[in-house]
């Protein structure tokens, strides 16, 4: 079993706030539970977690009901400095689970699923990628950023299993990368000419992303899987994403 740190500290000042006035988007109900709560509740269910930190706005957190395995811990306001605090709580784990607060369709069967992709968790760093085929044959009106490989199209998931030794190498070129998450273009100007002509091209495969994210991360072994399971993919970011989750849950 590992555990989990979830990642609740966005603010609410993008397009969620035409849904909302909760002050952060964890907080934005979603049927009778926040998002949040959605995504906890199917970490607590999935077999393969143990404890789970959120973090986030504490003194509002702290008003949901959450039982005796789950924490809060104050943001520090930066997305890597909210993963430092959690990992900070968690001295001595070989390998955390990073999760957003922002899937809240999330499922167990989601969870440990992709735990038990990620074998004996040797890597450093695992990253799940989910089919278009996938995606659109459970969810069809969902809008997702895509790529295009060698072995078929994906869009990213948002669950990361990794291992917490080497969080402080992966900081300076890891925050690029997350500031780009979005943008497939700029993240292939940042990985070099020869990514940018082979994504162009469509002839980039999966191991060669695999390997060039690892070495841009400070020579650590990154492990690609693919998850057969839309609901880690499916984030809510804007209105549309929002009623897709207002409708599924109920």
């Amino acid at each position: 079993m590992v555990d989990a740190v979830v990642l609740a500290g966005s603010t609410n000042n993008g397009p969620l706030k035409e849904c909302s006035l909760a002050l952060h988007e964890a907080l934005i109900p979603i049927g009778k539970k926040t998002m949040v709560e959605h995504v906890v509740d199917a970490l607590l269910k999935a077999q393969g977690i143990n404890r789970i930190l959120v973090v986030g706005p504490a003194a509002e957190l702290s008003q949901l009901d959450f039982d005796s395995r789950t924490s809060v811990v104050e943001s520090c306001g930066s997305l890597l400095g909210n993963i430092q605090a959690g990992l900070n709580l968690l001295p001595g784990e070989k390998r955390v689970l990073l999760v957003t607060s922002d899937i809240p369709l999330l499922t167990p069967q989601a969870v440990d699923d992709f735990l038990e992709l990620c074998g004996d968790m040797s890597g450093d760093l695992y990253y799940p990628i989910i089919g278009k085929n996938v995606v659109e044959s459970k969810f069809p009106d969902t809008r997702r950023t895509y790529v295009r490989a060698r072995e078929g199209v994906f869009t990213g998931g948002n669950l990361f299993l990794f291992n917490p030794a080497v969080f402080n190498k992966c900081v300076e070129n890891g925050q690029k990368i997350i500031n780009l998450r979005k943008s497939p273009i700029g993240l292939c100007r940042l990985l070099g000419l020869k990514f940018v002509i082979k994504f162009l091209l469509r002839s980039l495969t999966l191991k060669e992303a695999e390997e060039k994210v690892s070495r841009l991360l400070g020579g650590i072994k990154g492990v690609v899987v693919i998850s057969q399971h839309p609901e880690v993919g499916v984030d809510v970011d804007k209105p549309g994403d929002y009623e897709l989750a207002l409708k599924t849950i109920g």
